[in-house]
């Protein structure tokens, strides 16, 4: 094997070697199946990566990412079921098709006209009896109730105003604030979250990637507090609301 390492075909080389008999253990007794928590969290590792700006962490785990797949077609490809090219040719031709103002004479206005083309493409290709059937349901909860609620505005159902999908946050909100039963609590609070999605939508904001973010400066300005609690000999839960709450302000101004 060369030392360069640098081509595809390396890595597909690599992975065969460790499936192998002789191989190694672990990666031998990987399935599918056993795959899918690493596949998921090397996905999330990418997106911390984008977040971060760090480019030679992006470009790492995006090696992690590929192994991924590479594993996963591995398997298949000792179980008959497809092999590297296929996947490959798949992708190709599927980007070539759902591209026709590129490699055809379809001309388009902007940057929405292909969104909408690519969705009615994607529809052909599948024959799907829903709008909605294309779109993972394993998506995380906030990304997937944006790609239904995209789905079905572009079959029309949608307001005529972001005015008309603030009033609709207000108007669950009241619902929840009313609902009795743990039942009705749960129903109306996950129609908040629907609305509030839709909001984010209209305003071409990535719902997922908002409550990411906010997790991240939530976590980043917490730990803050309870550095800050340390370094004056203070137990952070023994302090009252006011002082707590004190110390969020501070951390918001310090570290974002």
């Amino acid at each position: 094997m060369e030392d360069n390492l640098s081509h595809f075909h390396d890595l597909e080389r690599i992975v065969a070697r460790l499936r192998a008999p002789d191989g190694c253990p672990w990666d031998r007794e990987q399935t599918p199946a056993s795959l899918k928590k690493y596949l998921l969290e090397e996905c999330y590792e990418v997106l911390e990566a984008l977040d971060e700006g760090d480019a030679q962490k992006l470009c790492e785990e995006l090696g992690d990412l590929l192994l991924q797949i590479a594993l996963h077609t591995q398997i298949a490809t000792e179980a008959g079921e497809f092999q590297m090219g296929d996947v490959l040719r798949g992708i190709n031709a599927k980007l070539i098709h759902r591209h026709p103002h590129v490699f055809g004479d379809v001309k388009v206005a902007d940057a929405r006209e292909v969104e909408h083309n690519w969705e009615a493409l994607k529809r052909e290709e599948r024959e799907e009896a829903s709008l909605l059937a294309g779109v993972a349901k394993d998506m995380p909860a906030l990304a997937y109730s944006q790609a239904i609620q995209g789905r079905a505005a572009q079959a029309g159902f949608e307001w005529e105003s972001l005015e008309g999908v603030m009033e609709k946050v207000d108007e669950e909100l009241a619902e929840l604030s009313d609902a009795q039963t743990q039942e009705e609590k749960v129903a109306e609070f996950g129609d908040v979250l629907l609305a509030l999605v839709n909001i984010a939508r209209w305003l071409q904001i990535d719902a997922e990637e908002a409550l990411r973010l906010a997790n991240r400066r939530f976590y980043r300005r917490f730990t803050h507090m309870e550095e800050a609690c340390r370094r004056r000999g203070v137990d952070f839960k023994s302090l009252s609301f006011e002082e707590q709450n004190n110390l969020w302000e501070q951390a918001k101004r310090q570290v974002g």
